[in-house]
């Protein structure tokens, strides 16, 4: 049976693309959509499409008419903004005989919306910073004591790395909270925030700590597979860039609350502070992010993973050989883009 991997809003995540295109070894072809033909992971597809933005009302159809015309075996999305349509849309694209590999609303709803990951965290007894969204009741919280500067001012739904603010005095977190409205109207966080505009930003104590980043894996069916932790040297644009892979039970035992709790599927990029010895959870991201190349190169090969789950194989112990002290960095490449629409 082929394997053919559909990969939506695949933008730069050109690593992913040839992990699973070594992965898959002849199997099958790996497939990248976007609505850009000039996105870079384009190019190192096997086959490269063009489809509608996710906004669009012909998107899901789009989609469908790919599954059916190159006998599509399942969906990865490696968006944020598009995780909400992909699960809302699920039954649908799976009636075409997909598989898409996409956690239910539920899921999506409480990783996507900040304020509940917040809820959800404290729920099942583990840490998390303090959280608020509004101006009055974090500026009661600091004059109790009970939260301190510096802050942190980020959007409510989406993707947290698009415009953050630290603001370290009340003056400042006048103006940062008042940016950051500006801001969200004018970027593409804005559809994604019209169901609560004024509670569309989030203040957050920010912690003082060493930031790591985790993969806790699921299996297709929500079954817990393991955790893989690297602790972040350097970052970049919002991403890791340089970090070490780190083998420790306290983060193992997280790993398996979250798992239990959530139900996931698959992939999900995690971010964690360690501060006075204690563990704070900030950020759940049911996908792939861009921390996975540390896990890869330090031993899990998440990628044959899910294409032996999606053959129905159980056993997939020889793709787990992840090894503690591995450091590893990103850097850049050059690619030459064949676009349709240069001038």
């Amino acid at each position: 049976m082929a394997i053919n991997l559909l990969f939506t809003c695949a933008g730069r995540r050109n690593y992913l693309i040839n992990y699973f295109k070594e992965a898959i070894k002849g199997q099958g072809r790996i497939f990248a959509a976007d609505m850009s033909d000039t996105a870079p992971a384009m190019v190192d597809a096997h086959v490269a499409l063009i489809v509608p933005g996710i906004y669009d009302d012909t998107y899901i159809d789009a989609l469908k008419s790919i599954v059916k015309a190159h006998h599509i075996t399942a969906i990865i999305s490696l968006n944020d903004l598009e995780l909400p349509i992909l699960s809302k849309h699920k039954t649908d694209l799976e009636s075409t005989g997909v598989k898409v590999i996409i956690s239910s609303e539920t899921v999506i709803d409480i990783a996507f919306d900040k304020m509940k990951t917040f809820d959800f965290i404290t729920s099942i007894g583990l840490k998390t910073p303090d959280t608020y969204t509004t101006l009055d009741s974090a500026k009661s919280a600091i004059s109790k004591g009970l939260l301190n500067y510096p802050l942190v001012v980020k959007p409510r739904w989406g993707s947290a790395s698009i415009g953050i603010d630290f603001p370290e005095t009340e003056a400042e977190l006048d103006l940062a909270f008042q940016l950051q409205h500006i801001k969200l109207k004018k970027s593409i966080l804005n559809t994604a925030s019209q169901d609560d505009l004024d509670n569309a930003i989030l203040i957050q104590e920010k912690m003082n700590g060493q930031e790591y980043g985790l993969d806790i894996v699921n299996d297709l069916d929500g079954n817990y597979f393991g955790t893989f932790v690297r602790k972040k040297l350097n970052m970049r644009s919002g991403e890791t860039d340089k970090a070490v892979s780190v083998i420790d039970e306290r983060f193992e035992e997280l790993g398996k609350i979250v798992s239990e709790n959530l139900k996931h599927v698959g992939n999900l990029d995690c971010d964690v502070f360690v501060a006075n010895n204690k563990l704070y959870l900030l950020e759940l991201n049911p996908r792939f992010g861009g921390g996975y190349p540390f896990s890869h190169e330090a031993g899990v090969n998440t990628c044959s993973i899910y294409i032996e789950w999606l053959k129905g194989n159980t056993d997939v112990s020889q793709f787990n050989n992840y090894e503690a002290g591995k450091l590893f960095s990103k850097c850049d490449r050059m690619l030459e883009i064949k676009s349709t629409s240069q001038a």
